[in-house]
């Protein structure tokens, strides 16, 4: 089959297409013929030594990515939930070793739902890590309520995007945060207001809130805990929360941290429910041939995706 690799830390440039054999399965796993890989920061980060590189680099062959939608064609003598010929999507095994960058790729069936039928490969390749992280950022953290505020940062993103429906669908009141350009996108996504974050300071303008859900980082996080309410939290995705800013949260009686999203096959259903019931929506802005996975990466680096960047196999 052929498979990416990664050797070495130097971004693209470290990006390798290899033959490789069909991986063999345990009784607990599946294998999955890969129709579609979605592609996220992490991916990026971590093919430039940050990342998942750390844990991951004695890993031989090292082969990234976690996302992926596909078609069972084997399945280990302990799964009983899926058959050969199933579509099935999900985050595999991460924060671990994925090897999603493959054209088939041994999955823990307990890391995976059955596909919507209603939904492409793409649609749900996307909706994986990027939608686990608002899932269970959302409800196993934050525990959003109906009736509550929730700031979200970058709200046009890969992970923004489902943040912002999945906490309208909870009832929260939402705010999302983006350029001007991407306005008429996050007001779709059902905001209740928007903040072009270029033309307004934000700290400025919004007070009081439950929950901010920040994806950017830095100095972003500081400033959320201006207008996150006591006892309210504030979540970050990329970069975590310094312990000073968790004693700054502390003091003003606000929880703040940094959370990694896990697989979880019970959280893949409750998305693959929601994608079937056309409450939540994959935003696919591009998608490329795996002979291009290197410029998927060059537009996740750029910083300016709305959505999701997918790759189909």
């Amino acid at each position: 089959m052929k498979a990416i690799i990664l050797k070495g830390f130097e971004g693209t440039d470290s990006l390798h297409t290899v033959e490789l054999p069909v991986p063999e399965i345990g009784d607990t796993e599946v294998l999955v013929q890969v129709k579609a890989i979605s592609v996220n920061p992490v991916d990026v980060k971590t093919a430039i030594g940050k990342g998942l590189s750390g844990r991951l680099k004695s890993e031989d062959p090292f082969i990234l990515g976690w996302d992926i939608s596909g078609i069972v064609t084997k399945k280990g003598s302990a799964v009983k939930e899926f058959e050969v010929g199933d579509a099935v999507f999900g985050m595999v095994n991460f924060p671990g070793h994925g090897k999603a960058y493959a054209e088939y790729v041994a999955a823990p069936a307990n890391h995976l739902a059955l596909k919507p039928a209603n939904i492409s490969h793409e649609e749900a390749a996307a909706a994986t890590l990027a939608a686990l992280t608002a899932l269970q950022g959302l409800i196993h953290k934050a525990n959003v309520r109906a009736g509550q505020k929730v700031l979200v940062h970058a709200a046009a993103g890969g992970v923004g995007h489902y943040v912002v429906q999945i906490a309208k669908h909870l009832g929260a009141y939402v705010i999302g945060t983006s350029s001007a350009a991407n306005k008429d996108f996050v007001l779709g996504l059902g905001t209740d207001e928007h903040i072009d974050y270029k033309a307004v300071r934000f700290e400025e303008v919004v007070h009081d809130v439950d929950l901010v859900f920040d994806a950017i980082g830095g100095d972003n996080i500081d400033r959320s805990l201006e207008v996150a309410k006591k006892g309210g939290t504030v979540i970050s995705i990329p970069s975590g929360i310094s312990e000073t800013i968790t004693e700054k949260a502390k003091a003003k009686g606000i929880n703040g941290y940094f959370f990694l999203v896990e697989s979880n096959g019970d959280d893949m259903k409750q998305l693959a429910k929601w994608l079937e019931q056309g409450i939540l929506k994959s935003h696919v802005s591009q998608v490329f041939p795996f002979d291009q996975m290197s410029v998927a990466h060059q537009q996740i680096a750029s910083g300016r995706t709305r959505g999701k960047v997918v790759v189909a196999v």
